[in-house]
C-alpha cells in the first residue's frame, strides 16, 4: 500500500494523495507547467529552486531518468506533484525510475492529485505559497507551514544555485562568451560549445573587471529563480559593462539587463510555464513557438522611458518576450531558445550572437 501525502496552501486548502520519492516536508511556491515531456529538464532547472514544481499533464514519469537530460547537478525544485505517477517504463535506456530519481535527491512527490483542478484554482487565484509531505504531519501544521514560510518574492535564490567559482568550457576555443551563473542550464553552455564558442561561466555577484579580464568577445546573463530585482550585484554589473561588450539575456537575463537600464519589474499572477508559448517578432512578423518558465516579467510601459526597444510580444497575454537597444549591441529574449527539451524555432539566435561578437 502507498503511504498518504498531501499539500496544503495558503488558503488553508488540504489535499491528499499517494507519496513517492523522499519520505520528508518541504515548502515553496506551487506552480504549474503544460509541457507533455520534459519532467527531468524542469525538476533538475535551477530556475525551479525554491517552488514546487505542477505537471498539468496527467502521466509523468513513463520513460524514466537518464543523466543525460538533467540540467543542473541536482533536481532544483523542492517538490513534485502529478496526476499519475508511471512506474513501469517504456524506454530501455533509462538509468532509473521517477520514484528512485526524487529518493536520491530526498525530494517529495504526490501523486494522485487532481492537477487540473488545481491548476484551474491557480490560474484564478495566483501562485501560492505551499507545503507538501509524504511523512506524517496534521494538517493544522501543514497549512500553517504553508502560510508562514518566506514569499518568493522576498528569497535571494540565484546565490543557492550559481556557480562559486569561475568555470571554462572550450578553452582551446578562439571565441569565448562569459556568462553570469543566475542559474544557467546546461544545455546553454551545450549550445555554445556545438557553435566553437568557449564558455567562462562567472559567479552572479561578479564585477565587471573581473569578466573584462578574461578577454572575453561577449557576455551573456543567464535564466535562474526568483525575484530579479534582488540580484542587485548583477544589475550593477550590467550596466557598467553595456557598453564594452555584446550582451545577450534569456529569461531572467532579459529582466535583469531592463533593469540596469531604468524598466520595471512586477511578478505575474502565475507566470508562463510550458513548451507552447506563442511569440511574435515584431521586425518580421513572424511567429515563434517557444519554451518559457518564469514568474516575473518586464513592466512594457516602463521601456518607455529608457533606450530599450521592445521587438518581441507574448502572443496569449502581450507582455514582453525581447528587446534592443537602441544604440548598444544587446539583444533579449524571455523565453529559453535553448529549449530543451521543447520546440527549436529560436535555436537560430545562439547564431546570431556568436555572429555579433565576431563582427563587435
Amino acid at each position: 500500500m502507498e503511504k498518504e501525502a498531501k499539500i496544503a496552501l495558503e488558503d488553508g486548502t488540504i489535499l491528499k494523495g499517494e507519496g513517492f520519492g523522499h519520505e520528508t516536508t518541504a515548502t515553496g511556491e506551487i506552480v504549474f507547467s503544460t509541457g507533455m515531456t520534459g519532467y527531468v529538464e524542469g525538476l533538475t532547472d535551477p530556475s525551479f529552486k525554491g517552488q514546487i514544481l505542477m505537471s498539468t499533464y496527467p502521466l509523468q514519469g513513463n520513460y524514466g531518468v537518464d543523466e543525460n537530460w538533467y540540467q543542473s547537478g541536482k533536481i532544483q525544485a523542492e517538490g513534485y506533484i502529478v496526476r499519475e505517477l508511471c512506474r513501469e517504463l517504456s524506454m530501455f535506456s533509462p538509468q532509473k525510475t521517477l520514484d528512485d530519481f526524487l529518493k536520491e535527491y530526498k525530494i517529495p512527490g504526490i501523486s494522485g492529485i487532481d492537477t487540473r483542478d488545481l491548476t484551474i484554482k491557480i490560474r484564478e487565484k495566483g501562485a501560492m505559497k505551499c507545503a507538501i509531505a509524504t511523512e506524517e504531519i496534521d494538517d493544522s501544521e501543514l497549512i500553517a507551514l504553508a502560510k508562514n514560510q518566506l514569499s518568493i518574492v522576498d528569497m535571494d535564490l540565484v546565490p543557492q544555485v550559481s556557480t562559486k567559482e569561475v568555470i571554462t568550457f572550450g578553452e582551446d576555443l578562439d571565441s569565448k562568451v562569459a556568462i553570469i551563473d543566475c542559474g544557467v542550464k546546461k544545455v546553454i553552455i551545450d549550445n555554445f560549445l556545438e557553435r566553437d564558442v568557449g564558455v567562462v561561466l562567472l559567479p552572479y555577484n561578479s564585477d565587471y573587471k573581473t569578466i573584462l579580464d578574461y578577454d572575453v568577445n561577449g557576455l551573456m546573463v543567464s535564466c535562474g529563480p526568483g525575484n530579479p530585482i534582488r540580484v542587485t550585484e548583477t544589475i550593477e554589473t550590467v550596466g557598467k559593462i553595456s557598453n564594452k561588450l555584446p550582451i545577450f539575456g534569456i529569461c531572467m537575463g532579459q529582466q535583469i539587463i531592463a533593469k540596469s537600464f531604468g524598466a520595471k519589474i512586477y511578478k505575474m499572477k502565475f507566470g508562463h510555464r510550458g513548451a507552447n508559448q506563442p511569440v511574435k517578432d515584431l521586425n518580421s512578423g513572424r511567429v515563434f513557438l517557444t519554451s518559457q518558465n518564469h514568474g516575473f516579467c518586464i513592466d512594457k510601459e516602463s521601456l518607455n522611458d529608457t533606450q530599450l526597444n521592445l521587438t518581441q510580444v507574448n502572443l496569449n497575454d502581450n507582455t514582453p518576450e525581447g528587446f534592443s537597444h537602441e544604440e548598444l549591441s544587446l539583444s533579449c529574449v524571455q523565453y529559453h531558445p535553448e529549449a530543451g527539451p521543447g520546440p527549436n524555432d529560436t535555436n537560430f539566435l545562439f547564431d546570431e550572437f556568436k555572429q555579433i561578437m565576431s563582427d563587435y
